[in-house]
């Protein structure tokens, strides 16, 4: 059997402003967007810079019970883990632009991490693992 994590469907409020914060602000690439007349809903699949697999999956809210969870889709825990190969340079990237830190940068155990929130208030961790993690 060979499985994998393909996307992540995030709730987002209006595709456009949550393309501006993740394609704009965080440098993700745009992969895919789809209109879907019969929907009226757009595919929209980005994709953090890199190699890896996995990709997000904007889901526009389409009632109250939807909307009431944008920006808390996990109980205001930590909701994803970016993982990147230099720290410093994305930490100074993204509070050049304007993206708010929720916790400054710690030495862990397992790497270098700092949280910071999407433009919803998902807390995302921003992490350099240790090599031999």
């Amino acid at each position: 059997m060979n499985q994998r994590l393909a996307l992540i469907s995030l709730v987002v409020r209006e595709y456009d402003e949550a393309l501006a914060f993740y394609v704009g602000k965080l440098g993700f690439t745009l992969e895919e967007d789809v209109f879907i007349p019969e929907q009226n809903k757009r595919w929209v699949v980005i994709k953090p810079p890199g190699e890896g697999e996995c990709r997000l999956l904007l889901a526009r809210a389409d009632n109250e019970e939807q909307r009431s969870h944008i920006g808390n889709q996990t109980g205001r825990r930590v909701f994803l883990f970016l993982y990147t190969d230099d720290f410093a340079r994305d930490y100074a990237a993204y509070k050049s632009n304007g993206v708010e830190f929720a916790r400054e940068p710690k030495e862990e155990p397992y790497g270098t991490v700092a949280v910071f929130k999407d433009l919803y208030g998902n807390q995302w961790d921003l992490l350099q693992p240790k090599r031999n993690s």
